[in-house]
């Protein structure tokens, strides 16, 4: 089930990359050469970036290339580290878990208002998914860790992985 994840996962960011690609291209080509281009395109490739951004965060987290100070952690081994990793991922976890529960709440709440976007008339709780799904993928993956640092070594490498 993971696996599957981590695949969907992946290939949702590979996809919408190259979908922003075309369609900001194609704006660029209509706004240039045809001195005309369709508005929803734009708002297509921002609420797609926005969707890159939040589900991009979550695996960012599986190959732990979020930015964090380590001049302080680096210096304990074993059981203290562990400890200090824990400790760590817990704040983050609980970040994520309210960006997952508010960002639900927004989703929600703008059902039922009935928001649309500007261009598309696309339901705004659309590009509001973003938020919870990225905060959820956050938590799987804190946890994943949290489990992997207490199965075995606290240096994980990039890619999530522990050394051999």
């Amino acid at each position: 089930m993971i696996k599957k994840f981590e695949k969907a996962e992946e290939a949702f960011l590979v996809f919408t990359l190259v979908v922003m690609v075309a369609l900001i291209f194609g704006q660029v080509v209509g706004r240039y050469v045809f001195s005309n281009a369709p508005s929803w395109t734009e708002e297509m490739a921002r609420y797609i970036h926005i969707f890159q951004v939040w589900i991009g965060a979550s695996y960012a987290v599986k190959l732990r290339e979020h930015i964090r100070v380590e001049a302080f952690i680096t210096r304990f081994k074993g059981l203290p580290r562990k400890i200090l990793e824990t400790i760590s991922l817990i704040i983050w976890f609980a970040m994520a878990l309210f960006l997952a529960y508010f960002g639900t709440d927004l989703v929600l709440s703008s059902i039922a208002n009935g928001q649309v976007t500007p261009a598309m008339q696309l339901p705004m709780w659309i590009p509001f998914l973003a938020i919870p799904l990225g905060g959820i993928g956050m938590c799987i993956r804190l946890i994943q860790q949290l489990i992997k640092i207490w199965q075995g070594d606290y240096e994980m490498h990039k890619g999530g992985d522990l050394p051999a």
